[in-house]
């Protein structure tokens, strides 16, 4: 097209009207700001608004000063999936196929602010789910979720941690306000949970228990069915591409690696076949779990083939499951310690000083990947960057940010306690003769909690990242036990979930 003075029209720029849409978007937010002022929401939510907007900064803060992201050993096997897609014998492809998603921006920063973005909203559901609670005890709850230094590092991690805890806490927010059409998504989100990190699994028995507890067996069943649905589709994937059955294919190895914490081959009398997965070492020499299946010199690294094959998983699952049978108590007393290490007020250096490293706020960019498929990952990261990967670290943001995680944390005590709300609530209220709920509101975020921070001391090892998803919901929890309607009253409040029609339940 020409103009009247017969020059050719150029076309817009994409950029300029992208910039357009965005002016446009801002005008009509003021507009609902100024909106919101006026009728109120603004002072009565004004103290979540205001650690709302410090957690916003924090999160800022992170975004310049270690630039674009902060990398995991894991990142680079997530990123491999993403070019080469197939399921990985070690970690489910959840997270990778989030990263698929993102991969036509070509920027790792974009993954983190998304990731900085969930932590976030995971504050503004828990606020929102606590509404009940004085305001501010909503609030409150909201704190560590938004606040905690070590939470705003772990989403500037490329690891899967902050999707998997958006998820989690998102299906249990849509228990909440269940209502028949949002109970399939609740299995949906429990599924993609699970298919982000196995520890999920579990959850979805937490969550289709709820409704059954509640006498919405029906429900309970489309919980089920559309957790199972992903995860059976995602299985048929995994056996195709290996013949064998689950969604990944080390937890054997895992569980071996478990309890050399204390498997005594003297005491297990293990058969000759299993004999060479001994250590002969004794339990408080040995080292941390997690070694059994990364160091060179392991008994299960050095059996023919690569660590995951089915018959060295099969191999180390019957050792393991041998140990937990010939020895129930000393792998209980070893779950308790592992457990115990979530609630120290310290923060030794566990497992090892290098996992430990990646949960600080570095002072100097750190080096390129040493292992051998860690190399072979920062190649296909460069290819998803399109250019050159790393961290740069700019300094005065990245000096306030290593202050304030020196000081700014959520101490294990603290947690703990905050754990023991619910049920210290419910006995002190039985003691007093008030009538309680048959299934109180606490109940589910209380119980998911519990399970996350179980499963990882059972079948792994402890480790800092899987604490920081189960706080919010341990916070989300104490604040649902000591609100105002917790007791059950005729014409009271509704409980957790209780707005489900009357024409659906049994």
């Amino acid at each position: 097209m020409r103009t009247g003075r017969g020059r050719r029209r150029l076309p817009r720029s994409p950029l300029k009207s992208l910039l357009n849409v965005l002016l446009d978007v801002l005008s009509r937010g003021r507009a609902r700001l100024v909106s919101l002022v006026r009728d109120g929401l603004v002072r009565r939510h004004g103290w979540f608004l205001a650690v709302l907007a410090l957690g916003t900064a924090l999160r800022a803060l992170a975004m310049l000063g270690y630039r674009p992201a902060l990398w995991f050993p894991d990142t680079y096997t997530y990123v491999v999936t993403v070019f080469k897609p197939r399921p990985d014998l070690v970690r489910p492809a959840g997270y990778s196929i989030f990263l698929k998603l993102l991969e036509p921006f070509h920027a790792f920063g974009l993954v983190a602010a998304v990731h900085h973005l969930l932590g976030l909203a995971t504050g503004v559901l828990i606020y929102r789910l606590a509404r009940r609670a004085p305001r501010w005890l909503a609030t409150l709850a909201t704190v560590p979720v938004l606040l905690d230094a070590y939470q705003v590092e772990l989403e500037h991690l490329l690891v899967s941690d902050t999707l998997f805890m958006f998820l989690v806490v998102a299906a249990v927010a849509l228990c909440s306000t269940a209502r028949p059409a949002t109970i399939a998504a609740i299995g949906l989100l429990l599924a993609a949970a699970t298919l982000t990190r196995t520890v999920g699994q579990p959850l979805i028995v937490v969550l289709a228990a709820w409704f059954v507890l509640r006498r919405r067996v029906r429900l309970a069943g489309v919980l089920l069915a559309a957790a199972l649905v992903p995860i059976l589709a995602y299985g048929a994937w995994f056996y195709a591409t290996y013949q064998r059955v689950g969604i990944v294919g080390a937890n054997g190895a895992f569980l071996y690696a478990r309890t050399m914490a204390f498997a005594d081959c003297a005491k297990m009398d293990p058969p000759a076949d299993l004999k060479v997965l001994c250590d002969p070492r004794p339990p408080e020499q040995r080292p941390p779990s997690q070694e059994y299946i990364w160091a060179k010199d392991a008994p299960l690294v050095l059996l023919p083939g690569i660590t995951f094959t089915k018959e060295n998983d099969d191999l180390a699952a019957r050792f393991a499951m041998l140990a937990i049978t010939r020895q129930p108590l000393d792998y209980a007393a070893s779950v308790l310690t592992e457990l115990g290490r979530t609630f120290a007020w310290g923060r030794p250096v566990y497992p090892d000083p290098e996992i430990y490293g990646y949960y600080q706020f570095p002072v100097t960019p750190p080096g390129p990947p040493g292992r051998y498929p860690a190399q072979v990952g920062a190649e296909y990261a460069k290819l998803y960057e399109q250019g050159a990967i790393g961290t740069k670290i700019v300094e005065p943001y990245a000096g306030w940010l290593r202050a304030y995680q020196s000081i700014a944390r959520l101490p294990g005590p603290v947690l703990l306690g905050v754990l023991l709300v619910p049920p210290v609530a419910a006995m002190v209220r039985r003691r007093k003769g008030m009538r309680l709920a048959e299934s109180p509101a606490w109940l589910v975020p209380w119980s998911a909690a519990v399970v996350l921070l179980i499963t990882p001391a059972a079948a792994a090892e402890f480790d800092y990242r899987y604490v920081l998803p189960a706080v919010p919901l341990a916070c989300l929890a104490a604040a649902l036990s000591i609100r105002p309607d917790v007791l059950k009253q005729s014409g009271s409040q509704k409980e957790f979930g209780d707005d489900i029609p009357p024409n659906v339940r049994l």
